[in-house]
């Protein structure tokens, strides 16, 4: 490889990150505790998790590697899973 590829191949690297940080959306609290308690228990240690997860970059200068980024995405996701799986269940009462 030459020196250009692998600047090229890093370059690359660091954008497919950078859009990650773009689609690891905040979670939100918008499960309704009454109709689904648990769901929306997890939902809320979810986004505590989130929080945490922001605090720590911030205080490290996100000194990660990437997998805080990735974490941030992963609980994005189980946001949006539990949103819908709560919805699913409202769908079928």
């Amino acid at each position: 490889m030459t020196r250009e590829n692998i600047f090229v191949g890093g370059l690359l690297g660091v954008a497919l990150i950078c859009s990650g940080a773009l689609f690891a959306q905040r979670p939100v609290e918008n499960i309704d505790p009454h109709r689904h308690p648990n769901l929306a228990e997890a939902q809320h240690h979810i986004l505590q998790a989130f929080n945490k997860v922001e605090e720590a970059r911030k205080d490290t200068k996100d000194e990660f590697g990437g997998h805080a980024e990735k974490a941030l995405q992963h609980l994005a996701e189980a946001d949006g899973e539990l949103k819908q799986a709560a919805e699913f269940a409202n769908k079928r009462k």
